[in-house]
């Protein structure tokens, strides 16, 4: 066990840093990029369509080639793949990873800071607070973030028409929704409950003001049970008990199935949501029907991230200089986003991209202007979230919890089972705790 210090991100870059003991070696130096860098990289990916961006960052220029290889996404064992090559010295240049997996890929010394890398003010500076907020830890950057993704609620127009209701604005009003819709359509539900997203439970407790990681002097502060979360919890929980939400896996065959025949009528998701919607519904004729709406609220506008990702390169790369070079060009161009084409409905953090993957995106499945809907909830996001260094003990203590809702588990007791792992997990690894 060796002693290293983790600066600590939090709702700004302006946020004070803690010194963090833990396991682990201490992270590379920052090389001193080339002037001019060249040579070959290695590009991990589960993304759809980066395969294309490679081939257009390659053609662009000559002296850098990447290579792309397509990994299977975190829930698949890509993180796991990628953590064991990055130890063994052989990880590819740069990596895809997403936020809340991010610091404990920072905390564990895998990745190599971007300062001195990157043009900082082509780059990072010109991005909101609240998505530098994903990304640095102190003063130091650790990847350049791709997408910013707000939660968005999905619904059946003609459904919330038919049991007379508007878009709810609030949770009071969405249950209010769900019992109108369970009289006139006694066999379907307003949305789901998916026990095996665990960051989803983050998000609606982000948007209800809780913080589940802090720094407090030299220590963590850890509150996955804290009051905001409570109260989601506890709602969730009537919901469950109404029949109002089914608890179902999210993209399981049972709640493809359940969208497409209109036994599920909602979809609690982000941006990125529409591709999905579409593909399990259209063969049902269900074209214009869906329309995405700013997540109901407690009272006040307020939403969070669902989701995103970022670029980064790994402590075993050998040429950080032409990586840097590369994830400026994924991260901040827009022939990039117009070499992935039409491959979703990306939400984009850089500044202007965003328009140029609306053009690429053909939103005419939906019946409502999706995009403006993102803008709005976007400008709403909770400010002061940051993920904690062990996000895969606190996800899986939570699924695994979770697990048990079908026959009797509750959802408050899967926030506090979660709490204690994500506790004992963090002491574990030698790290100072508070509760």
């Amino acid at each position: 066990m060796k002693r290293r210090q983790l600066l600590l991100g939090a709702a700004s870059i302006m946020a004070s840093a803690a010194l963090i003991t833990g396991c682990g070696s201490t992270p590379a130096a920052t090389p001193t990029p080339a002037e001019d860098p060249s040579g070959t990289i290695t590009f991990w990916s589960p993304m759809a369509g980066m395969d294309k961006v490679a081939a257009a960052f390659n053609a662009s220029q000559g002296k850098i080639k990447v290579n792309f290889e397509t990994v299977p996404n975190g829930a698949s064992g890509g993180y796991a793949k990628l953590s064991t090559a990055i130890t063994a010295g052989n990880g590819p240049d740069v990596a895809t990873i997403e936020y809340p997996q991010l610091p404990q890929f920072v905390s564990n010394g895998q990745l190599q800071p971007l300062d001195g890398l990157i043009n900082k003010a082509e780059t990072v500076d010109k991005l909101t607070d609240g998505t530098k907020a994903l990304v640095q830890f102190g003063e130091e950057t650790y990847a350049l973030p791709y997408d910013a993704a707000p939660m968005i609620m999905w619904y059946r127009k003609d459904m919330l028409d038919k049991a007379g209701v508007g878009v709810p604005k609030t949770w009071d009003e969405f249950e209010e929704a769900g019992r109108k819709l369970k009289a006139v359509a006694p066999e379907a539900h307003l949305a789901s409950f998916n026990p095996n997203e665990a960051a989803l439970t983050a998000a609606l407790s982000w948007q209800a003001g809780a913080k589940w990681f802090g720094t407090e002097g030299d220590s963590w502060k850890v509150g996955v049970n804290d009051e905001p979360t409570q109260k989601v919890a506890a709602f969730w929980q009537k919901l469950i008990d109404q029949k109002i939400v089914k608890v179902q896996q999210s993209f399981s065959d049972e709640w493809s199935a359940d969208l497409a025949s209109g036994a599920v009528v909602g979809v609690l998701g982000a941006n990125w949501s529409a591709t999905g919607i579409q593909k399990r519904t259209e063969a049902s004729g269900q074209k214009g029907q869906w329309i995405a709406a700013e997540v109901p609220n407690w009272g006040t506008p307020a939403d969070a991230f669902y989701g995103g990702s970022s670029f980064n390169i790994t402590k075993s790369s050998k040429n950080p200089a032409a990586a840097a070079k590369f994830i400026e060009f994924l991260a901040t161009n827009p022939d990039a986003i117009k070499a992935r084409g039409n491959t979703g409905s990306a939400f984009l953090a850089f500044p202007g991209l965003t328009p140029v993957a609306q053009q690429a995106f053909d939103a005419s499945y939906f019946g409502n202007d999706i995009y403006e809907v993102f803008d709005n909830a976007y400008s709403t996001i909770t400010p002061g979230w940051q993920w904690g260094p062990n996000w895969d003990v606190t996800n899986t203590a939570l699924k695994d919890a979770y697990g048990k809702l079908t026959t009797g588990g509750k959802v408050a007791d899967a926030v506090d089972t979660a709490q204690t792992a994500t506790v004992a997990g963090l002491k574990q690894n030698g790290l100072s705790v508070k509760e």
